[in-house]
């Protein structure tokens, strides 16, 4: 009997399609890989069938269905494996007109296994196979191949095998036509059995359950199935090809001739080594490199364990190697004589099941190398090649390299937090760490610090080839630019020294030192089915994440049921399956550290703030912020029941006709622009703006607004503001990602960073990170958001010095509210119970609970705004959430919550967490018939107000600062020291206190503004004068008038020479950057320290240099 009989019951077509398969595996191996091959098509399409799940209208091939069937969850990820295996043999027969009849019973046996998954999931649950039997060859094969394969030759070929064949012509012939007549009906009824299923609702018990029941019976059928060895070794054979060795555990086996040879990169299966026992015990694989044994597999069944293997099979192997065989050995280290071994049951590797799961590796050369879980597979070329790396050596050469050229104001010229940042990853690289964050503000200089670590990494080897991550085309092109155009040693780029693949490289070249690309574009190399070469897990021994806060997620677990009917890979984060992939260095930048970004690369081993790189002068602060209040973003919009509003549909863009309203409706600033158009508070705000910015000066403008229509909205009102001024139409402009490909976006970009105009560019986010335009002096919000890391990453796009603009400061516009908000919400208690909090915030209140009264406060607040929400979800809201949550409603959804919470609510918590992303379907903008309003409401300004401190006034804010200081002048020795003898001051005392005080709220730039707006005076005092004018009440005046006056006593105390009169000249221009000068300044500073420093000044001064610079901080200070 066939091993497919149990499909008659439901699918009569394709037990007969499988019958042909079996029938001509011996015969016709290729034939028979095809009908197995053809069965799976019709599977994929049933399948679809019964989940009424359209077929897709464009690219509607057996690939694309598979891949549809997966992103639903409903082919676990073993049969997808399965299928491959099919696939993949099946192309080999269809392309080389080759087969053989192992690997038709090999694709036969698979096929069984997806058959039976196949019946138990969509037919009958209580099915029970049979085991698996071999069909039995026929007593007289019948070969049709040779003739296949030679029907293209010549007359004279075809005469010679004939001559040879075990059959006659005629026989063949009948044998041919027997197979084909055969297929013919095969065919006819296939597409009988299809059109007669598509009348029918519930073909089988199962078709009738819902979908998440099917899903448990399908977990049920794979948890059952057992693989063959065959079956396994053909999974494993397939992995290994894909990395660039030859594999074929059938025919390239030791006891099948199969030796090592130049040239070649080779798994030969059951290589022989010695044993205690009378018998030699066997390798399942041996990787030779040409003549060299490089590494030994070992391999177990689909479900067996795997970590242990390690320890046990592959180091005993790995000792012993045959007395006959040494000479392919590449050295001895310890007792072993192979330098890498690797144990691996076929699967992917998941945390959950880690020791059951993953390619496990040792590096046995060194006794403290631990095993690792890999995801992949080491090409040879990148095994060899870290055969050949010595590490140890190249830590040496690491720490030994001097960092001269960093400092060299003719190199690198590093300051001195970028030299602290190479030297502390550095230290962490050569102490073991293989997961590293960095931590430096937006502006600082990051990607130039990278080129100087990279420079180092490379030039004393210790990685052989590093990628650069990003998360958008833009970061990665601007590393492009930093790579080609920075000058290294002998001026040459770090791309004329080294060989960069960039963005459009995708084909890694031996030579290629770096990878510039995105996650997007490194996802689908690593996880393509379809090619025949995917990268190698040893392709980069060092990762470089840009942005690393922003994708790099924490990836929930699976439930038990869902590690069996999920692909693993739907609920890992693209950064982590890009970077988890490669054995590598992970170094992660970021300028805003966010918990699961710790959580992930540990704390930061350096770390440069923003608010350090302010009080350092490298950049720029902001003043309090514009505030400002018009009448409905203070009051919100109300329209009462029965008023007639005009609705817009987003979908066809077009503006309805006015409806009555059924019932009232309220809206605060946060819905502007989104739930409800506001066109009056847009105008009254553009309007109020245009008085604060010239477009047609050499200072940029970034507005950030709700959406793309939004955007389009705002750059026509400024336009129509500013037509009156003759300003051109260029002057404004929409950057988002609706303009156009990414050409013409790129473009865009460039142009707002590199011409004069546009000087004002509206975006949603595609200008909020990593864009460096240093002439950006005024970041405006027209759109709440709330995420202080992205209100932080907008804000750094202005934060840049820009020298040419004499830019000091930078100005914030807030239309939104937003301020106040963001620091209201920095505060937020884990849940507060509002029916406007987000789902992603209740979602993020999870992680700073851990007692069940406050579990159980947040899974509450949960279900009940679920509860009010679900009622008015549209369609694609609803089967986005369908396609999410894996469940057949919310309903359905809501009742395994409630099961679950009547369990315990960390129980509750888990299934919500779960389907956590499934909560997406509330952040979907809403389709007709739910339009969004047009509200009628007119808006004025009422006044604009600016945000001192915690929203004060400026008399206010002063006099909180008094306050602060005289409550802390005797606990803070740096206050007292600024109050009785200032002239005692060091950078480093500065340093301290404006650091101090800046935590507390209180910055050179406010305060001045806050002077400026009680004495209606121009107020430009440093720090110092600050802290003493409040303190002690000294003269309040500006930090140069200061200077000039200090300069201009001491210039006519002394009759200084024309020597002396040079320095005191550049001693004045110093200090009107700095506010501190010392004798240590002469060597700390390093244009003074490269003229010689203090020994050298001192002696054109004759040795007086001390007591003039205490004469000159008198002055300073004087009252």
């Amino acid at each position: 009997m066939s091993n497919f009989a149990f499909l008659q019951v439901y699918w009569p077509d394709f037990a007969n399609t499988l019958d042909f398969a079996e029938k001509y595996v011996y015969t016709d191996p290729a034939s028979s890989k095809n009908k197995s091959g053809l069965f799976v098509e019709l599977m994929v399409r049933e399948i679809m069938r019964i989940e009424n799940i359209p077929e897709p209208e464009y690219d509607n091939t057996h690939f694309t269905r598979t891949k549809i069937l997966k992103s639903e969850g409903l082919l676990p990820y073993d049969v997808n494996q399965w299928i491959n295996q099919v696939r993949i043999k099946r192309n080999d027969s269809a392309h080389e007109n080759i087969a053989s009849q192992h690997e038709a019973l090999v694709v036969l046996g698979f096929t069984w296994q997806i058959a039976v998954w196949f019946m138990q999931t969509y037919g009958d649950a209580t099915f029970k196979p049979q085991d698996f039997v071999n069909p039995q060859p026929p007593k007289k094969i019948i070969n049709l191949m040779p003739l296949v394969k030679n029907q293209e030759k010549k007359i004279e070929e075809q005469k010679t095998e004939l001559e040879n064949a075990a059959v006659t012509i005629a026989e063949k012939e009948a044998a041919i036509a027997e197979r084909d007549k055969r297929l013919y009906e095969l065919e006819a009824e296939i597409e009988k059995a299809r059109k007669e299923r598509e009348s029918i609702q519930n073909l089988t018990p199962q078709s009738s359950l819902t979908k998440q029941q099917r899903q448990n019976t399908s977990a049920l059928a794979i948890s059952k199935a057992k693989l063959t060895e065959a079956q396994t070794r053909a999974i494993i054979d397939q992995q290994l090809k894909k990395v660039g060795w030859e594999a074929d555990t059938e025919n390239l086996r030791y006891s099948k001739g199969t030796r090592p040879q130049k040239g070649k990169k080779i798994a030969i299966a059951e290589w022989p080594v010695k044993s205690s026992k009378t018998a030699d015990d066997r390798a399942d694989y041996a990787l030779f490199i040409d003549e060299q044994l490089i590494g030994i597999i070992e391999a177990k069944a689909y479900e067996k364990s795997v970590y242990a293997i390690i320890d046990n099979q592959c180091h005993e192997y790995a000792k012993n190697v045959k007395d006959e065989d040494v000479h392919y050995c590449m050295g001895k280290w310890q007792s072993y004589k192979v330098p890498f071994v690797f144990a691996t049951n076929g699967r992917p590797y998941l945390k959950q099941i880690e020791t059951e799961s993953g390619i496990w590796f040792q590096d046995l050369r060194k006794e403290t190398n631990i095993p690792l879980a890999l995801q992949g597979w080491y090409s040879p070329e990148d095994l060899l090649a870290k055969f050949k790396q010595n590490v140890d050596e190249a830590d040496q050469k690491l720490e030994n390299l001097p960092y001269d050229f960093l400092r060299d104001p003719d190199g690198l010229n590093f300051r001195y937090y970028q030299l602290e940042a190479v030297e502390a990853v550095e230290k962490a690289v050569i102490q073991g760490q293989t997961r590293i964050l960095l931590a430096m503000a937006t502006g600082t200089g990051k990607t130039r610090t990278i080129l100087g670590m990279i420079y180092r990494f490379l030039k004393t080897n210790r990685f052989r080839r590093i990628l650069f991550l990003v998360d958008r085309t833009a970061l990665g092109e601007q590393a492009q630019d930093v790579f080609n155009d920075v000058k290294l040693e002998d001026l040459q780029p770090l791309n004329k020294i080294y060989n960069i693949n960039t963005l459009d490289d995708i084909n890694l070249a031996s030579e290629t030192r770096i990878q510039v690309a995105t996650v997007q574009g490194m996802i689908a190399r690593i996880m393509s089915d379809d090619k025949e070469r995917i990268p190698s897990s040893g392709d980069f021994d060092c990762i470089i994440i840009d942005e690393a806060h922003r994708g790099y997620t924490l990836d929930r677990e699976l439930s038990e049921a869902e590690l069996l009917y999920r692909d693993q890979n739907d609920f890992v984060s693209k950064y982590k399956k890009v970077i988890e992939y490669f054995d590598a260095v992970k170094i992660g930048l970021t300028a805003t550290p966010a918990l699961h970004t710790t959580q992930i690369f540990g704390n930061a081993v350096y770390t440069y703030s923003y608010r350090e790189a302010v009080i350092d002068g490298y950049l720029v602060d902001y003043d309090a912020p514009h505030i400002i209040k018009t009448e409905l973003n203070q009051h919100g919009i109300h329209h009462n029941k029965g008023e007639s509003l005009a609705k817009y549909n987003p979908v066809t863009k077009e503006l309805l006709n006015p409806e009555e309203l059924e019932d009232e409706v309220n809206f605060d600033v946060e819905e502007f622009n989104k739930n409800v158009l506001t066109p009056s508070f847009n105008k009254v705000v553009l309007n109020q703006l245009s008085k604060y910015i010239d477009p047609e000066s050499e200072e940029k403008v970034v507005i950030f607004a709700v959406n793309d229509r939004h955007a389009d909205e705002i750059v026509k009102q400024l336009r129509d503001i500013y037509s009156e001024q003759d300003v051109p139409a260029a002057a404004i402009e929409k950057i988002t990602c609706a303009i156009g490909d990414r050409g013409r976006v790129q473009d865009a970009i460039k142009r707002f960073k590199n011409e004069h105009f546009p000087t004002i560019a509206v975006t949603v986010d595609l200008l909020s990170t990593g864009i460096d335009v240093p002439e950006i002096t005024k970041i405006v919000f027209m759109r709440r958001i709330k995420s202080r890391i992205l209100y932080e990453q907008m804000l750094g796009r202005a934060t840049r010095l820009c020298p040419k603009i004499t830019k000091t400061h930078f100005d914030i516009f807030d239309a939104v509210d937003l301020y106040r908000y963001l620091d209201e919400f920095s505060s937020m208690k884990p849940v507060v119970s509002n029916p406007s909090v987000t789902f992603d915030e209740l979602f993020s209140g999870y992680e700073k609970v851990k007692d069940e009264e406050h579990i159980k406060f947040i899974n509450e607040q949960i279900i009940a705004k679920f509860q009010r929400v679900k009622r008015h979800m549209d369609e694609s809201q609803l089967n986005y959430f369908k396609v999410m949550s894996h469940y057949e409603s919310p309903d359905d959804f809501i009742e395994k919550v409630r099961n679950a919470k009547a369990i315990s609510e960390e129980n509750c918590k888990e299934v919500l967490v779960r389907a956590k992303e499934a909560f997406g379907a509330f952040k979907l903008q809403m389709t007709s018939p739910h339009c969004v309003l047009v509200s009628n409401r007119a808006d004025e300004v009422h006044e604009v107000t600016r945000g001192f401190g915690k929203g004060q006034e400026p008399k206010d804010y002063l006099d909180s600062f008094s306050k602060y200081l005289e409550e802390n002048r005797n606990k803070m020795e740096v206050l007292e020291i600024v109050c009785t003898r200032p002239a005692d001051l060091t950078l480093s005392d500065l340093r301290k206190l404006s650091m101090t005080l800046d935590a507390n709220g209180y910055n050179t730039i406010q305060l001045n503004t806050a002077v400026q707006k009680v004495t209606n005076e121009e107020c430009a005092a440093d720090i110092i004068t600050l802290v003493r004018r409040y303190a002690i009440g000294s003269p309040l005046i500006s930090h140069e008038e200061r200077i000039h006056n200090a300069i201009k006593k001491l210039n006519k105390a002394h009759n200084f020479t024309a020597g002396e009169k040079k320095w005191i000249d550049r001693i004045e221009k110093y200090l009107i950057n700095e506010s501190v000068l010392n004798v240590q300044t002469f060597d700390e500073y390093m244009a003074w320290r490269n003229q010689g420093g203090f020994a050298k000044v001192n002696k054109i001064f004759n040795n007086q240099l001390s007591s003039i610079i205490k004469e000159l901080n008198t002055y300073l200070y004087a009252g």
